[in-house]
């Protein structure tokens, strides 16, 4: 969002949005120095950016809460705005008697796009969707892989996904969102269905192949946010950190045998201002960061993605 990668969809090439850098499927490295933008300029921004807002506009509980117990915050009613949309947490929205819920059944509440950065380009990712999928893994009993499997089935086929679709609000097939069940319930999704009727729900997309082990990186964004939210050191500080440091769990990923194709191949550091000065991303840093602000009427984002576009501007 804040604009840190390349253009490029589902994610950006050669630089994704975890600033990570790859050449022929392999990631090479997120430091600068390596041809990565996890400490890039664009990065410091969206960092800085995130904890301005943070601190400036949320409620002060806030710094405290987790994913899960952020979710059910805008339906309160004590917030007017929510950076990041997880449909999920929407069928919490729609339940009678909360404060954003009109009387008739009808949402005070309206889907919208994320904002995006001074370092944002068209043609990249608007955030993030996480597309489902299922993982069988092959230490997993026979039996048990076989119960996954069928369960799968279940709750994908054609008999089911409508139902799970108006109940989750987490759609998996076209003709579910274009069926009149749909139709009749968008008045009551606030734009949900809109969206995914439109081109604009492909700028919303799942982690790439870039990222080689979720579980092993995700865990050093936590800790790393973590404590530049608690002002245990600058963006700039925080982000070289964690640059430095997925750099390293990359590098112990190579040559390790787990990874069949794509394992990383950490290249060696060059002089941050070679690649800073280089086409595409890592992006030099703006003279204007702030730029000035632009907001959509929302009936007319509504025609924009009727009309089959992703966005206003």
């Amino acid at each position: 969002m804040a604009g840190v990668g390349d253009p490029g969809l589902p994610n950006g090439l050669p630089v994704d949005e975890w600033g990570i850098r790859v050449e022929d499927c392999h990631p090479v490295g997120s430091s600068v120095s390596r041809g990565g933008a996890l400490n890039s300029p664009a990065a410091v921004y969206g960092l800085r950016k995130y904890l301005e807002w943070l601190k400036n506009y949320a409620p002060p509980e806030a710094l405290k809460m987790n994913f899960s117990e952020s979710g059910p915050v805008p339906g309160q009613g004590r917030i007017a705005q929510q950076i990041f949309w997880y449909t999920a947490f929407t069928p919490d929205l729609l339940k009678k008697g909360l404060p954003v819920v009109n009387n008739d059944g009808t949402p005070r509440w309206r889907v919208a796009p994320s904002p995006h950065g001074a370092y944002w380009q068209e043609g990249m990712k608007l955030g993030y969707q996480d597309c489902g999928a299922w993982t069988l893994l092959n230490s997993t009993p026979v039996k048990r892989r076989q119960a996954a499997w069928l369960y799968a089935q279940f709750t994908t086929c054609k008999t089911v996904s409508l139902k799970k679709t108006l109940m989750g609000l987490t759609p998996i097939r076209e003709s579910d969102l274009q069926s009149e069940a749909m139709t009749k319930a968008a008045p009551k999704l606030g734009g949900l269905v809109e969206f995914y009727r439109s081109p604009a729900r492909n700028a919303w997309t799942p982690t790439g192949n870039n990222v080689p082990d979720y579980p092993k990186l995700a865990q050093l964004w936590w800790t790393r946010i973590d404590a530049a939210v608690r002002g245990r050191g600058t963006p700039r500080q925080v982000l070289d950190d964690l640059a430095a440091t997925q750099d390293r769990v990359m590098a112990r990923l190579q040559g390790t045998g787990l990874m069949k194709r794509c394992e990383p191949r950490i290249a060696e550091p060059e002089d941050p201002d070679l690649w800073l000065a280089r086409p595409g991303s890592p992006k030099p840093k703006l003279a204007d960061e702030e730029g000035r602000g632009r907001t959509v009427d929302y009936d007319v984002l509504l025609q924009a993605w009727r009309d089959g576009k992703v966005g206003i501007f």
